[in-house]
């Protein structure tokens, strides 16, 4: 009796046993197998990690030698020309505790950006982060993981002072370049693109670390799974993320019941089986989202909007596994100030701005430009019905184009759909415009709109607000959160919509204020973009990056 009680114990508890023995051991083996792949990376880049800190010592003193000539000529030419050049000093070298640092880290920060070369917001955050970095740590070395391997650094770094304004110092800035990158296109997974992209992304970021393994590693574009792979792969390196948007969100999951066809791509998709699959198919995604989330060391989010959502995917996990729990919230940089100096205004400016709508943001379908396009159409029918001595306003699309992607096509559809409305002629698009172009336009244009559901944050619409235009956005997500808001009291910085009806209603109330209140709402719209500074995001930045310097020092 007592043996077959004990052979009864025994085949009850073996599976149990089974079912939690065998899943730690299997996760050990796994663990074990990527630290010993990352040790075997860590000793393959070494070689290319001595050559990459020697080329940026030969840069740099070349670099040194030629300030020091022009030094000299400057000198010689008159006292007057003493000031050829200041260091700015808009980074303040503090910690986050107010204790001053210093300056000799000397580490190879990875920034993870395989579109660097792509020209919009997130990567005019990627090069002010740069700046920034390289302001507070001259001697360290910022890497960035790349696939725009048809461009040289020279042409890149030009082209992000042409495009952003923003002067980086070359010597310590290095690229290296991916073989990879198609595998994070949206276009190699027709179906079940969230996971095929993140998936993807771990093949690039593999890639990346073949090439050269960071002291530091942060992803600046939302390839929160390429993390993951770091720490199972290098312990030791700390890892940032600066998110812009949410792989996935519970907006996407009730997007999946909307009818109204407002909320993005996925709007109304929830019925039939499809959509029940869909629909499981995301849960179970954002499942594995949040584990992601806990092996970031320092999360960064460019909106309140954005931060909500990190902070319910990834902080359950978070809390348990990291030092540093809570995303902090860093407002992506805007040329507000710039902007404040170069345009002007007041009742002399004001007769001086055309009646032109104007939308800066990438050509790429996610930006709804067909909105836009549409509500133009309806305001513009009904207001040559009401008066045609006025002059006919017209529609800007400024937008930055992935060539050789599928933004090209994306951007004929666009100019077909204008044709087909009847607003051809009354319809401008510029594709990869210079800063002085778009400069030129916030001066004279008098409303800035964006369409996007669930726009992240959108510094597009800082700098309408700071050029003193009047802001038309969709109302979601960071323009509805951070930007266009009542400011304290005072009243509006703009106007909100979601449907084309509401788009073109809000355009004809916009060119119809009175003049007194069209300044007004100028002057409140650049007193509340002053949040969104250069220099605010260079300060945050820096006490972020801190943490994660510190932890490599330990």
């Amino acid at each position: 009796m007592a043996f077959l009680s004990t052979t009864l114990i025994i085949t009850l508890l073996v599976p149990v046993v089974t079912f939690f023995l065998i899943p730690a051991v299997v996760g050990y083996i796994l663990k074990l197998v990527l630290r010993s792949i990352g040790w075997s990376l860590e000793n393959k880049t070494n070689g290319r990690r001595e050559l990459i800190l020697s080329q940026v010592r030969i840069e740099e003193e070349h670099y040194v030698a030629k300030q020091s000539t022009i030094s000299s000529a400057s000198a010689s030419a008159g006292p007057e020309d003493d000031d050829w050049e200041k260091v700015d000093g808009t980074v303040p070298s503090v910690a986050g505790n107010g204790q001053p640092l210093g300056e000799d880290w000397e580490g190879i920060i990875g920034f993870f950006h395989p579109f660097c070369n792509a020209g919009g917001g997130g990567e005019r955050v990627l090069w002010a982060a740069v700046k920034a970095t390289q302001e507070r740590w001259p001697k360290a070395v910022c890497a960035i993981y790349t696939g725009d391997h048809e461009v040289t650094k020279a042409a890149i770094l030009e082209r992000v002072e042409t495009r952003f304004n923003i002067k980086l110092h070359a010597p310590t800035v290095v690229l290296l370049y991916l073989s990879t990158r198609k595998y994070v296109l949206s276009s190699m997974y027709p179906h079940f693109t969230l996971l095929g992209q993140s998936l993807g992304s771990l093949v690039v970021a593999f890639d990346a670390f073949n090439l050269l393994v960071p002291d530091i590693y942060i992803d600046t574009m939302g390839y929160a799974f390429t993390i993951a792979l770091c720490k199972y792969l290098f312990p030791s390196v700390p890892t940032g993320a600066y998110v812009h948007y949410p792989t996935i969100s519970t907006d996407m999951l009730t997007s999946l019941d909307d009818d109204t066809g407002i909320k993005g791509l996925n709007s109304g998709a929830g019925s039939g089986w499809k959509g029940t699959a869909k629909r499981r198919y995301w849960h179970l995604f954002a499942r594995l989202y949040g584990w992601v989330g806990s092996k970031v060391d320092v999360v960064m989010t460019n909106s309140s909007w954005t931060s909500a959502h990190i902070n319910s995917l990834w902080g359950p996990s978070r809390k348990r596994l990291v030092a540093h729990k809570d995303a902090t919230v860093v407002f992506p940089p805007t040329a507000v100030k710039e902007l404040h100096s170069s345009i002007e205004v007041n009742d002399s400016t004001e007769s001086s701005r055309e009646p032109n709508i104007l939308y800066i943001a990438q050509f790429r379908p996610e930006k709804n430009h067909a909105l836009i396009l549409r509500a133009f159409a309806r305001f513009l029918n009904k207001h040559r019905e009401k008066s045609t001595a006025e002059k006919t306003p017209k529609l800007i699309l400024i937008g930055s184009v992935r060539h050789s992607s599928p933004d090209e096509t994306h951007i004929y559809h666009l100019r077909l759909l204008a044709h087909e409305l009847h607003i051809r002629d009354q319809t401008t698009f510029i594709c990869d415009a210079s800063w002085p172009t778009i400069l030129s336009y916030l001066c004279t244009c008098s409303i800035g709109t964006n369409a996007m559901w669930n726009e992240h944050f959108g510094i597009g619409v800082v700098e309408y607000q700071a050029a003193g235009l009047i802001s038309v956005v969709h109302d979601s997500g960071g323009p509805r959160e951070d930007i266009v808001i009542n400011l304290n009291g005072e009243g509006e910085t703009g106007f909100r919509a979601s449907t084309e009806k509401e788009f073109a209603a809000a355009f004809e109330d916009a060119l119809a204020l009175p003049k007194g209140e069209k300044i007004a709402m100028r002057s409140r719209a650049r007193r509340s973009a002053l949040r969104f500074t250069e220099e605010e995001f260079a300060r945050k930045w820096v006490v972020e990056i801190e943490k994660l310097v510190l932890l490599r020092k330990k």
